[in-house]
């Protein structure tokens, strides 16, 4: 999302400004607002500058209602989230990226602790949204909607909202009391949440509750399957029913050594819980090396720092008993292929990570709805299914699969809802162009180390279900956002208006940036090389 700051290149009329110092000036300069790589990467579109920029203020109830303006989950958003953004931050060219999540965590736990409410003001004429699924995309869905004046009612089958961010991250990740807080912001605007109530006729409880549109969030629940020969063996469980059970307080017992199929960040939490639980040995058996997994590499960093071991290049073949035969693989072009040796690995129980489906049936009977071979269900750009008025999204359209993406879908959802609900046609903004670590000019200096966070020590954290990585503290959170660059956006650093030669920048006031006289610029260009965060253009003369 682009920051949104005043346009200055109106404020003057570039046609006109032919003469000036230099008899051959070609060029002048223009203040211009690009769009920063995190703002860009980010899956719940945060305006992440803006929010980063009241931090540095102090300016913390601001950032905090700046950054809920898209995103209504902070506090979990700040533990959960696999962070694209940190990943194009442009300080990653110079030291080490801006550590957005943890800044993030720090507003959303300090809005729990400090009691704060979204301040917002609700539009006349709002209709009536049934939503299904009370995970991240359905809440964050009925959080937009609910900011645009809507009654919103969620359907939710489970016992507890939170979906997959309940029942497939642990709570040494993400406590449940900060699930059920930002939940429970959710409900006080008005969101009114069913739970243990599982929907099996959409159209008819349309009709029943009188709504205008639906936005079905299901989620992806029910672990894959696959077809290993086994005789007698032991217990099997899917990854998705074992971590559900495991927080409900039913954890099974798994035995003295437990195998997980899989390479993904869910098996990874599986064997980190099995060693919770109190296994001596958790092995992951993945049939790719640690290049190709899917996982997250701190993740598998993690796992392997608390004793779980990972047996690369492995897939099994057959179980008898305790007895695993698995073939060794080796990689071609990044997929595994078989070499025809065989090992024996020894467990007494096996958890499969390999992947969620969803359970779309119920749908299958409404008219115009399109369904790809996996279940997941087509939608068109405006997140609409092929039947008027029913949108969908989260983990059971064709998407990544991240908390963070099913926030984005709920929230781009409830503008398109709002938009048919008003017979009008939502048209997303479109983006400046973002700017890369190669157009800042970095003239100050800049090594700043990262804020680190807290953590348990391995062998610690994996005694219990406490939460491993603490939060920043207030100078640490303050210190970490003065690391941001401002990329693309001025930030009123002065670097323009102390090096142009002939003072034809002129300063405009806190906040209100700066002009270009025109009638003393030469068109030199010492500006637009001061500006560190190239937020100032050269345009040809009238152009």
């Amino acid at each position: 999302m682009e920051v949104k700051q005043p346009d200055l290149t109106k404020a003057v009329d570039l046609q006109a400004h032919h003469s000036g110092t230099g008899a051959l000036r070609t060029r002048i300069p223009i203040y211009q607002d690009f769009l920063p790589p995190c703002n860009n990467a980010c899956p719940a579109g945060e305006n992440i500058q803006a929010w980063l920029s009241h931090v540095q203020a102090g300016e913390y109830f601001e950032a905090w209602q700046k950054l809920i303006e898209e995103n209504p989950m902070p506090a979990i958003h700040g533990r959960v989230c696999y962070h694209p953004c940190e990943s194009s931050c442009n300080r990653n060219a110079v030291d080490s990226t801006v550590s957005i999540h943890a800044v993030e965590r720090f507003l959303g736990d300090k809005a729990i602790e400090e009691g704060w409410k979204p301040t917002f003001e609700k539009k006349p004429g709002g209709r009536r949204v049934m939503i299904v699924g009370a995970g991240p995309s359905g809440l964050s869905a009925a959080y937009h909607l609910a900011r645009m004046g809507h009654g919103v009612e969620i359907f939710e089958a489970g016992p507890i909202a939170g979906g997959m961010m309940h029942f497939g991250i642990p709570a040494y990740r993400l406590p449940r009391n900060i699930i059920a807080e930002e939940v429970q912001r959710i409900e006080d605007m008005g969101v009114k949440i069913h739970l243990n109530y599982k929907v099996s006729d959409l159209l008819a409880e349309k009709a029943a509750g009188s709504f205008d549109a639906i936005f079905v969030a299901i989620g992806a629940h029910i672990g894959k399957k696959t077809d290993i020969p086994a005789r007698d063996a032991g217990q099997i469980f899917d990854a998705v029913s074992f971590l559900r059970e495991v927080d409900q307080g039913n954890a099974p017992k798994l035995g003295r050594r437990v195998a997980i199929y899989g390479g993904g960040n869910t098996a990874m939490d599986a064997a980190r819980i099995a060693k919770r639980l109190g296994v001596d040995d958790a092995m992951i058996i993945y049939r790719r090396d640690r290049e190709h997994m899917p996982a997250h590499e701190f993740e598998a960093d993690e796992a392997l720092a608390e004793g779980v071991k990972i047996h690369w290049l492995r897939t099994i073949k057959s179980i008898d008993q305790s007895n695993f035969t698995v073939e060794v693989m080796r990689v071609e072009n990044g997929r595994p292929v078989p070499t025809g040796e065989f090992e024996t690995i020894e467990a007494d129980s096996l958890i499969l990570a390999l992947g969620q489906d969803t359970d779309t049936d119920f749908l299958r009977p409404i008219s115009g709805m399109e369904f790809l071979n996996d279940g997941t269900v087509v939608v068109g750009p405006n997140m609409m299914t092929g039947h008027a008025g029913i949108f969908a999204g989260g983990d059971m359209v064709p998407s990544e699969r991240t908390v963070t993406v099913a926030v984005g879908h709920g929230k781009k959802a409830a503008r398109f809802i709002d938009a048919y609900l008003h017979d009008s046609t939502y048209f997303k903004p479109e983006k400046q162009p973002v700017v890369g670590p190669d157009r800042l000019h970095i003239w100050f200096q800049t090594y700043a180390p990262q804020q680190n966070q807290p953590h348990l020590s391995p062998t610690e954290a994996a005694k219990g279900f406490d939460e491993v990585v603490d939060g920043l503290s207030d100078s640490a959170a303050r210190f970490e956002a003065q690391r941001c660059f401002s990329c693309g956006n001025c930030f009123e650093c002065d670097g323009c208006f102390g090096a142009c030669p002939e003072d034809a920048v002129i300063k405009l006031g806190p906040g209100k940036r700066y002009r270009f006289n025109y009638d003393l610029c030469t068109g030199c260009a010492v500006c637009y090389e001061q500006c560190p965060c190239h937020a100032i253009q050269m345009q040809p003369v009238g152009g």
